[in-house]
């Protein structure tokens, strides 16, 4: 099956490799403009000679700052016009049973994969709102739903963006923006 993305504009954070950066190549590949983001330099110019012959960017994002997030995103609609298209991918593992976790660890698994769903979804909102579209994507994993031992912070995170895009989707569905969560297991190289 042939699908068009022509005029869609795509972020996907976490492009630079694995499956941010398969469903990047996609999104491309299909007509999109797409704008991936590493957390480093080197990433985001790896994401952009990948996606340059179709128009699209590396650019570099902390997912954790919500400063960062905002200045990206309104630099991109400022740039390509509305997004119509996230995908939160960006994501880190800290795995560690848990009695022997520590707090810097389960924080920041909170904070890159989840928290930064919630930053990246609210900063489009209004754009898409606006144009009455959107797809919002987030990666979760089969954790969130089964859990896993020694990742009790993944699972928690994982299990946070399902429920989140449940409830954003009954927010905005009706304005024509679409909320979806996409749960990989093992079976997935990536």
């Amino acid at each position: 099956m042939n699908i068009s993305l022509a005029g869609e504009i795509a972020l996907v954070t976490g492009a630079s490799r694995g499956i941010g950066a398969a469903i990047a190549d996609t999104l491309a590949g299909a007509g999109a403009r797409v704008i991936g983001t590493a957390t480093s330099a080197a990433g985001a110019e790896t994401i952009g000679q990948r996606l340059a012959a179709h128009g699209g960017q590396g650019r570099v994002l902390n997912v954790t700052d919500g400063g960062a997030v905002e200045v990206l995103i309104e630099s991109v609609i400022k740039e390509h016009g509305a997004l119509s298209i996230l995908v939160n991918n960006a994501g880190i593992t800290r795995d560690q049973l848990l009695m022997r976790m520590k707090d810097e660890d389960w924080q920041a698994i909170l904070d890159t994969n989840l928290s930064s769903v919630y930053r990246t979804s609210k900063a489009v909102l209004r754009s898409m709102m606006k144009a009455r579209k959107g797809r919002i994507i987030s990666i979760a994993s089969v954790v969130g739903v089964t859990g896993n031992p020694g990742q009790t912070n993944y699972a928690a995170a994982k299990a946070g963006i399902i429920a989140f895009s449940k409830s954003l989707a009954r927010e905005i569905g009706s304005r024509g923006i679409t909320v979806n969560v996409v749960a990989p297991g093992s079976s997935i190289p990536t």
